[in-house]
């Protein structure tokens, strides 16, 4: 019985493991995000002549109160002090209010692209910073942040 039981610890952390094109960044916010906190996030790029995905994963529970979230995104190459700024606009919810993500209970998850099959310029270290955009100073019901990059399909 005791081997069963940790097979069901060790073999997601074993097959977790296996993916090394795939890194994923998570904040906590803890259920709200003030409008002045932008959420940094820095990586490194070693293989830039392969395109990546660049996509954001948001973890919103009941408490949001909007079908959409806004984000200014500041997204920079820290050798060169290449910057850019997106401003973006994402669907959470349908019409009636269901929520998009998937999750169990009041937490639900949704990823967003951002940039698909982008080829960074060189290798080194790169920052993305995001900034909710919303009309409310601190925006209740946003439990993570965080973003993905992943090898591009060919």
């Amino acid at each position: 019985m005791h081997k069963i039981v940790a097979l069901f610890f060790v073999l997601p952390v074993v097959l977790s493991c296996g993916n090394t094109s795939e890194k994923v960044y998570m904040k906590n916010l803890d259920g709200a995000w003030n409008k002045k906190s932008e959420q940094n996030f820095d990586f490194k790029v070693n293989d830039s002549q392969h395109p990546k995905n660049i996509i954001f994963v948001v973890r919103n529970n009941n408490e949001y109160p909007y079908s959409n979230i806004r984000l200014i995104v500041n997204f920079s190459e820290v050798k060169s002090k290449k910057k850019s700024t997106d401003t973006l606009n994402y669907i959470l919810a349908k019409p009636n209010g269901e929520w998009l993500g998937k999750g169990f209970g009041d937490t639900k998850e949704i990823m967003f692209q951002y940039k698909l099959n982008y080829k960074f310029p060189e290798n080194g270290d790169y920052k993305i910073g995001i900034i909710q955009a919303m009309r409310t100073d601190n925006l209740k019901g946003i439990e993570d942040i965080g973003v993905k990059i992943e090898s591009a399909k060919p």
